[in-house]
């Protein structure tokens, strides 16, 4: 089975007050068929350029290098009409927003419909039907009335869900959530999670899942790609890269998550990660990260250290291997593959 999405090399450059600004810099990254690949980092680490850049949803000026390849189509050194045959057809996203997201003067079945009819020629009876299907697959009570209604008059985890079932009215391969449940609560976020894991096995699915929640991507993620000023810093099989994580920003980042001591439930102080985040356009020489890591030496100022390979593990059919940049932590050889367990969490129906 070939790979669904490959990046490799990518660059996007935007305009900027006196010279172009590279906010994604050297990105490879690939998905396969029926795979949920996570995304994860700080707030303009690039994860949403990522996705920006694959509908081609760049501002006026951007430039793009590299190679994105799209079930055999280059979509980089294609037209903006490269980028419309799989915008919403092959390719859809579902945004952080849902309110942002919907059209607030449109009903629900206006909006679900709309792209039925473009991309797959149904006509208006046929799309209606579609669109009473996909709510239901969506978990949204008494679709033909929802259909009717207006987005003001669901909850916020009910319009996430609506705004789901647009994304995949068309009938996609590879679905983009760009941080789908941020905005809700935990039990509703639970829920959307448990959707689309459940989606990926039902539809022949696969998910580019961006968040900055590591522990979302623990249970829902195959291989997790760790993003810092612009630049994949880690990636590997979501456990291994969880259990053992070669990258001290990705270390960082899980010290730096909120929890609970073993006996007591008492709180544990948080242990954020000192200084501030690098953007694109605010990155040092050398590792964009040394700035703010404990375990920095001389030369991480002065070069920027390559995506190395640490270890291979089998996930499924493919071999899956886990790579970091860093001087210290990633040698130049890269050691023997070790065999880690994958565990796959248990399925279960999601909660309204």
């Amino acid at each position: 089975m070939g790979q669904l999405l490959s990046m490799s090399g990518v660059g996007v450059s935007l305009p900027g007050l006196h010279r172009p600004v590279d906010v994604l810099k050297d990105v490879t990254l690939d998905v396969d068929p029926g795979e949920i690949v996570g995304i994860a980092g700080e707030s303009g680490s690039g994860k949403s350029m990522t996705g920006r850049a694959l509908l081609g949803l760049l501002p006026d000026g951007a430039r793009v290098r590299g190679s994105i390849t799209f079930e055999g189509t280059d979509l980089a050194s294609g037209s903006s009409k490269s980028f419309r045959k799989v915008r919403g057809r092959r390719i859809a996203m579902v945004f952080q927003d849902s309110t942002a997201a919907l059209h607030p003067m449109l009903t629900v079945g206006a909006q679900l419909t709309e792209h039925m009819r473009r991309h797959l020629g149904l006509d208006r009876r046929q799309a209606a039907a579609r669109a009473v299907e996909l709510l239901e697959q969506v978990r949204i009570p008494d679709p033909a009335r929802a259909l009717r209604s207006y987005p003001h008059q669901f909850s916020g985890g009910m319009r996430q869900r609506i705004a789901i079932a647009i994304a995949l009215a068309a009938e996609p391969a590879l679905l983009i959530a760009d941080e789908p449940t941020t905005a809700l609560d935990v039990t509703v976020q639970a829920g959307i999670l448990r959707l689309f894991d459940r989606l990926v096995r039902e539809m022949d699915l696969s998910i580019m899942f961006i968040t900055h929640d590591l522990g979302v991507l623990a249970a829902l993620a195959n291989r997790t790609y760790v993003f810092y000023a612009g630049r994949v810093m880690e990636t590997g099989p979501t456990e291994e890269l969880l259990l053992r994580a070669r990258h001290p920003y990705t270390a960082a980042l899980l010290s730096a998550r909120p929890e609970t001591a073993d006996t007591g439930g008492e709180p544990v102080p948080l242990r954020p990660i000192p200084g501030q985040p690098a953007t694109a356009a605010s990155s040092p020489p050398g590792c964009p990260f040394h700035p703010r890591c404990g375990d920095r030496v001389g030369m991480c100022s002065r070069s920027t250290p390559p995506l190395v390979q640490v270890s291979t593990t089998r996930i499924g059919a493919r071999e899956a291997a886990h790579a970091a940049a860093c001087h210290v932590h990633a040698p130049a050889v890269p050691p023997p593959a070790v065999p880690v367990p994958v565990t796959v969490p248990a399925h279960g129906e999601e909660a309204r």
